[in-house]
C-alpha cells in the first residue's frame, strides 16, 4: 500500500469529507485513549494510521491524496470494563457512525470475512465518497398538507416483479426511479413518497442462520449512509449518486420523498450483541442501565441516549444531512417514543432541539402516537392515527364504534394528540401499514398465518380487527369474493374521503396479498413484493377515481376547522345522521353496532380556504340493503349520486324528498348539484 502523507485536519465536520484534494476524518470519543484510522486497499490490506490531534474530543487527520472511493475504519484504543460501560478494544475493526456509504456486509462465519489478506475482519467497510452532484436545479415539491397523500414503500417490494422493469434494476433506488414506476404513482394520484428504512442496515445473525433476512430494514448501523443492497451502481459509493438521482426524478414528477428512519437503536443490539461502532468507540452513546452498567435501558435493547450531546448531534447531523445533501422532503420517525422509557427527559431533549432547527423546521415529520412520553409536544407535525385505523376497521368488520368517535376521526380531529391536537391535518390517516395486513388480507383473514417467519405464529399482532368475511383465506364462492372486493373498496373510500393526511400502503390499490402475514419483517420474496401481473386493475381505477374526488373537493381537504370547542361532538361543517334522515344525537346513548349512518360535509367557504359543493356520504356496514331517507329541510336541494362502492349502483340526481336504497357494505357519495 502507497505510503500517505499526514496532515492534522480539522474536527469540523465529523466523518470522512472529500473537498477536492484529500480527505479529511474526524471522529468523536471522550473514552479513547488513542485512536488509529484504517486504510484498505483493494487487496484488503490494511494500512493503519495513528491520530495524533485531538480538539474537544474530536480526533481529527487529513490525509491528501485520498479520494472517493477509498475504504477505511477505525480502532479505538481505551478502557474495557463492560461492568463498568466502557468497551474501547483495537482488536475491533469499527465503522464510522458518519459514514456516507458502507461496503460489505457484517460477517456472522468466523471461518469468512468481507475481505481477503492478513488483516481480515467482519464488519462493512466505510467509504469515502465524492460530495459533488449535478441536482441540475432541483427543488423540493413542497406540497401542502392539505394536498398530501402518502404512499409507503419499500424499494425491493415495490419494484421486484414489475414486468416493465429491466432485470438490472429490479430492487433498487434506479428501479424507483424508472418511467414505470414514477408514472403508477403520478397516474394513482399520490403526492409523496414514503420509503421504508433505506440507511444502511444488517441483518440479525439469527435471521441470516434461519436463510431470512431483516427485509423491513429496522437495524441501521449507517445513519448517513443508503442501504448499499439497494443500488444498481455497483461502484464503490455509487449507492449514493444513484439515491440522489431517484430524489431528482421523483421532485421532477412533482413527488415529496420521505424516508422512515430509525434512531430509537441499532444493529449492535443489547448487551450480548456485537461491537460494530457506536459500543466500542464511546459506549455513551448508548443508554445505559443504572444500576447495572454492563447492560442497556429500553426495551429496544440499546436505546440511544439523546442526553449525551454527541449522541443528539448524530442524530441531528443524519436528519439535516438527508435533508440538505440528499434532498429528502422529510421523515417518519420510527419509535422514537421508545426514547422515553430509560428517561422520560430524554424525548423532551429531542423534541426541543429538533423543534428549533432551522433546516429541519421546513421538512414534514411524522411521528406515532408522542402521548406516550413526551412532556414538550412537537407542534404541527404529522402523527400516524392508530385511533383512526382501529375506529374504520371496527366500523366495517361490525363492531360496535360510537358515532362521536367516528365522526370525530372522519373529521381528521386526531384523538393520539393530546391536548394539542392542533387541525384536521396534523393527522395521518391509516387503513394498513407495512406493519400488519395489507388490504386484500384484512378482509380475508381472520388470524395472523406467520409460519414462514420462524417463530411457530407467535409473532406479529394477534388482534388485526379484521373479518374474512365468513371463509379464512382464499375461496372460490363467487358472493364472498365480491364482498371483499366491496370491502375493500369501503376501506378505501372511507380513508380517501376523511380529513387529514391519508397513507396507503404500497399495492394496496392493487391488491397485494401476504397470504396472511401480518408481521412479513423477514420475508424478502413474493409474500411482500409486489405482484404486477396479478393485479386488480378495477381496485387500481377505483382508487384513482377516488383520489380524483378528493382533489375535485376541497371540503375533503381542510387543513382547519372553524369554531370547534368540543371534538367529541361534530364539527360545525360535518353532521351525522340516521337512516331515516334524523339527526343521530351525539354522545350515543348505547354501543349497539353501527347501523347506516350519512356524513353530510357543509362545502361553505371556511376562512381563506375555497367553496365547495356540499357532501352526503351514505355509510352503510350493515349486512342488509338499507333505504335511506335524504335529510330536509336543512338539505333540501338537487344531489347528484357520484360513487358507489357497490358493484350496480344507481346513478342521476336525486332530491332531499327522495328514498334511495343502499347496497350492505356499501359507501355511496352524493354531491350537491349547485354550490
Amino acid at each position: 500500500m502507497t505510503a500517505v502523507q499526514v496532515w492534522p485536519g480539522n474536527r469540523r465536520p465529523l466523518g470522512a469529507t472529500y473537498d477536492g484534494a484529500g480527505t479529511n476524518f474526524a471522529l468523536f470519543t471522550e473514552v479513547a485513549e488513542s485512536v488509529e484510522l484504517c486504510l484498505f486497499d483493494d487487496e484488503g490490506t490494511e494500512q493503519r494510521i495513528r491520530i495524533v490531534e485531538v480538539d474537544g474530543f474530536v480526533w481529527h487527520v487529513y490525509l491528501p491524496g485520498v479520494e472517493p472511493g477509498q475504504r477505511y475504519g477505525y480502532r479505538v484504543h481505551g478502557p474495557y470494563d463492560p461492568a463498568y460501560g466502557v468497551r474501547c478494544d483495537p482488536n475491533k475493526l469499527l465503522l464510522d457512525p458518519y459514514a456516507r456509504a458502507l461496503t460489505g456486509d457484517v460477517s456472522w462465519d468466523p471461518a469468512v470475512s468481507d475481505f481477503g489478506g492478513e488483516s481480515a475482519h467482519f464488519v462493512p467497510n466505510a467509504l469515502v465518497v465524492d460530495p459533488y452532484f449535478d441536482w441540475a436545479g432541483d427543488a423540493p415539491p413542497r406540497v401542502p398538507l392539505a394536498d398530501t397523500v402518502v404512499y409507503e414503500a419499500h424499494v425491493r417490494g415495490l419494484t421486484m416483479l414489475h414486468p416493465d422493469l429491466p432485470d438490472h434494476l429490479r430492487g433498487t433506488y434506479a428501479a424507483v426511479a424508472h418511467p414505470a414506476i414514477v408514472e403508477h404513482l403520478t397516474r394513482l394520484g399520490v403526492t409523496t413518497l414514503l420509503l421504508l428504512p433505506v440507511q444502511h442496515f444488517v441483518h440479525e445473525q439469527r435471521l441470516v442462520e434461519a436463510g431470512l433476512s431483516n427485509y423491513w430494514g429496522y437495524n441501521p448501523i449507517g445513519w448517513f449512509a443508503p442501504h448499499s443492497g439497494y443500488a444498481a451502481n455497483s461502484t464503490r459509493g455509487g449507492q449514493v449518486l444513484e439515491f440522489r438521482s431517484m430524489v431528482r426524478a421523483l421532485h421532477r414528477a412533482g413527488i415529496e420523498v420521505l424516508l422512515d428512519v430509525g434512531y430509537d437503536h441499532t444493529a449492535e443490539g443489547d448487551h450480548l450483541g456485537p461491537t460494530l461502532s457506536l459500543r466500542g468507540i464511546d459506549n455513551r452513546y448508548y443508554a445505559l442501565d443504572d444500576e447495572d452498567r454492563s447492560r442497556y435501558a429500553g426495551r429496544s435493547g440499546n436505546c440511544l441516549n439523546v442526553r449525551f450531546p454527541a449522541t443528539l448531534q448524530l442524530v441531528m447531523d443524519s436528519l439535516r444531512y438527508w435533508v440538505t445533501d440528499m434532498h429528502v422532503d422529510g421523515f417518519r420517525l420510527n419509535l422514537m417514543s421508545t426514547m422515553d422509557e430509560p428517561d422520560r427527559w430524554q424525548l423532551d431533549s429531542f423534541v426541543t432541539v429538533l423543534r428549533q432547527d432551522p433546516v429541519l423546521g421546513g421538512v414534514k415529520l411524522l411521528a406515532d402516537a408522542w402521548t406516550r412520553g413526551a412532556t414538550v409536544y412537537p407542534p404541527l407535525w404529522l402523527e400516524r392515527s392508530l385511533t383512526y385505523r382501529n375506529t374504520v376497521r371496527d366500523l366495517w368488520r361490525g363492531a360496535p364504534v360510537p358515532p362521536e368517535r367516528l365522526i370525530s376521526e372522519l373529521a381528521g380531529a386526531g384523538h393520539d394528540f393530546g391536548d394539542d391536537a392542533p387541525v384536521p391535518t396534523a393527522a395521518v390517516n391509516l387503513i394498513t401499514a407495512h406493519d400488519g395486513f395489507t388490504l386484500a388480507d384484512l378482509v380475508t383473514y381472520n388470524e395472523r398465518h406467520n409460519e414462514f417467519n420462524g417463530e411457530d405464529n407467535r409473532d406479529g399482532e394477534p388482534d388485526n380487527r379484521s373479518w374474512n368475511c365468513g371463509v379464512e383465506g382464499p375461496t372460490d364462492d363467487p358472493d364472498i369474493a365480491a364482498l371483499r372486493r366491496r370491502q375493500q373498496r369501503n376501506l378505501l373510500a372511507t380513508l380517501l374521503l376523511s380529513r387529514g393526511v391519508p397513507l396507503l400502503s404500497h399495492g394496496d390499490e392493487l391488491g397485494r396479498t401476504q397470504r396472511g402475514n401480518n408481521n412479513a419483517y423477514c420475508q424478502d420474496n413474493e409474500f411482500s413484493w409486489i405482484d404486477w401481473q396479478d393485479a386488480d386493475e378495477a381496485l387500481l381505477a377505483f382508487t384513482q377515481r377516488l383520489l380524483q374526488l378528493r382533489r375535485d373537493h376541497p371540503a375533503l381537504r381542510r387543513s382547519r376547522w372553524l369554531d370547534v370547542t368540543d371534538l367529541a361532538a361534530a364539527p360545525p361543517e360535518f353532521r351525522l345522521y340516521r337512516a331515516d334522515g334524523a339527526p343521530l344525537p351525539l354522545p350515543s346513548p348505547s354501543p349497539e353496532p353501527t347501523g347506516a349512518i350519512l356524513l353530510w360535509i357543509d362545502g361553505a367557504p371556511r376562512g381563506p380556504e375555497p367553496a365547495d359543493r356540499d357532501l352526503l356520504i351514505v355509510l352503510n356496514p350493515t349486512r342488509e340493503r338499507v333505504k335511506v331517507h335524504l335529510p330536509g329541510p336543512e338539505l333540501d336541494r338537487a344531489w347528484d349520486l357520484d360513487l358507489s362502492t357497490a358493484e350496480f349502483a344507481a346513478t342521476g340526481t336525486v332530491s332531499a324528498s327522495d328514498v334511495i336504497e343502499v347496497d350492505d357494505h356499501s359507501v355511496t357519495v352524493l354531491v350537491s348539484a349547485a354550490l
